[in-house]
């Protein structure tokens, strides 16, 4: 994760603490629209959806830092190791790697997650399978750094593959299912060869001067994407990260952290996209950064575009301040999830939202105040969300818009700049060109409200009920 995409249009940056510019992945320009008609269909659905939980989870918790990123040499502020966990760079990466042996999460309880990310209007779920650090949170066979292995306490448990788990859950509940996996895998010899050390994120040797050795990492990383899309039910979205690992040629040069990278990292996406969609298909796949045929839509991560898009789009935001656990995190209030669901849906996106469960295998009580405040103005406000698309004028001033993918309906939200919502005395907004006002109604107000038009002006009276967090205006076309 870390990610800051650009050069697709400009980015309004709001990074949240943590957030670090050396980090960024930018997206790279042209776009390139799937042609199966399975993955158009499946994406086209997607977008309906609108709202996801990302859930970042790994042995990592139990020390409440930064996901996998602390085992890179990469000298960043956000990385730094603590010397309680370990004095030199070797006895720290050998504490990570035997935080395995502890990691006993007995409070996991995917069921509880569904429900309550149900309740708030999430749609689909984006799970890490496996982080950077290559502990793998599911059942693999080419490692034995895994939930599932015998070093691990929760082995024993019933609920021990994780991610089998909760993609059963939430499948249960309807949501499509996302499995987020890491391209690169610090923890293999065929990634980070123990004969080198590891001088930053990249691979630390050559794969053009080793080919056999970079082989087997194909191999390894092919053969786990194929356990992920045979043997977990139906997958919808192949999620990977980790864009460092990509051909050379594709390298945007204008991008800082891609001029990291000095060696050919070409795993073979035809064959791994193709082997995912024979498996599952339909299958989204997202490689992240990489231009082509596999990244079927793109991720900005802890911003949102300062204009519309006109492709597939989803921005990653932190409910707290980091996407790993940290203990007494800051999650922010209902009212500013609420506007950056509205901001990111009138510029066309999806927004996937972080929690990060704890090392008990539990979210933080205050995730669950959040879902379950989001969930009584979802229930209010859902049919202004879902199923909706971009319309010009997208804003204006505090007043974000969306429409019905048949245009016959014409969403208005207003936001308010105050700690808590204030709606004004009166709502005064423009109409988009062509759209002829036939009935308005103001979401959760129950009766007639008053309005008016003038030209293509709307203007709606303050209505009695106390409204939170946002307004929504509906408006049906004559």
């Amino acid at each position: 994760m870390r990610s800051i995409y650009k050069n697709v249009l400009a980015l309004a940056l709001s990074f949240t603490a943590g957030a670090a510019f050396s980090q960024a992945h930018n997206v790279s320009s042209g776009y390139q629209k799937p042609t199966d008609p399975q993955v158009i269909e499946n994406l086209e659905q997607w977008q309906d959806m609108k709202f996801g939980l990302f859930m970042h989870w790994g042995t990592y918790s139990q020390w409440g830092i930064v996901e996998s990123w602390s085992l890179c040499p990469e000298d960043e502020g956000w990385t730094q190791r603590k010397p309680e966990h370990g004095v030199t760079y070797n006895e720290y990466v050998k504490n990570y790697e035997n935080l395995q042996t502890t990691f006993n999460p007995t409070a996991f309880n995917p069921e509880k997650w569904a429900d309550a990310a149900k309740a708030a209007g999430m749609k689909y779920v984006v799970f890490t399978t496996k982080h950077h650090d290559g502990f793998a949170m599911f059942d693999t066979k080419e490692s034995d750094y895994k939930i599932t292995s015998s070093k691990s306490p929760f082995s024993s448990n019933p609920k021990a593959d994780v991610t089998k788990e909760i993609f059963n859950s939430f499948r249960q509940e309807g949501f499509k299912i996302g499995a987020y996996f890491s391209k690169p895998d610090w923890h293999t010899e065929y990634y980070w060869w123990p004969y080198f050390p590891p001088k930053d994120r990249n691979v630390n040797y050559d794969p053009e001067k080793y080919p056999e050795r970079w082989e087997k990492y194909k191999q390894f990383t092919f053969n786990q994407i194929n356990e992920l899309t045979s043997n977990y039910g139906k997958v919808d979205i192949l999620w990977l990260d980790g864009g460092w690992v990509r051909p050379f040629k594709t390298i945007d040069p204008t991008v800082e952290w891609q001029r990291t990278i000095k060696v050919e990292q070409d795993i073979d996406m035809d064959r791994i996209g193709a082997m995912a969609r024979k498996n599952q298909p339909g299958i989204i796949v997202v490689d992240r950064t990489v231009p082509g045929n596999w990244e079927n839509y793109v991720t900005p991560e802890q911003a949102i575009p300062e204009h519309p898009l006109d492709i597939p789009w989803e921005s990653c935001i932190t409910m707290g301040d980091s996407f790993s656990y940290i203990p007494n995190d800051r999650y922010k209030p209902t009212k500013k999830l609420v506007e950056t669901l509205v901001q990111i849906i009138s510029r066309g996106g999806n927004y996937l939202l972080n929690i990060a469960p704890g090392p008990n295998g539990d979210f933080d009580q205050a995730a669950y105040d959040r879902l379950k405040e989001l969930s009584s103005w979802m229930d209010t406000n859902g049919s202004a969300v879902f199923a909706t698309r971009a319309v010009a004028p997208y804003h204006e001033g505090d007043y974000y818009y969306t429409k019905s993918k048949d245009a016959k309906q014409l969403n208005v939200f207003h936001l308010s700049g105050e700690t808590n919502y204030v709606a004004p005395s009166t709502f005064e907004f423009t109409v988009p060109a062509g759209f002829s006002v036939k009935q308005l109604r103001v979401l959760g107000v129950k009766g007639k409200v008053k309005w008016s038009q003038k030209g293509d002006k709307i203007t709606v009276q303050k209505p009695k009920e106390a409204l939170k967090y946002a307004t929504a205006i509906q408006l049906d076309s004559k």
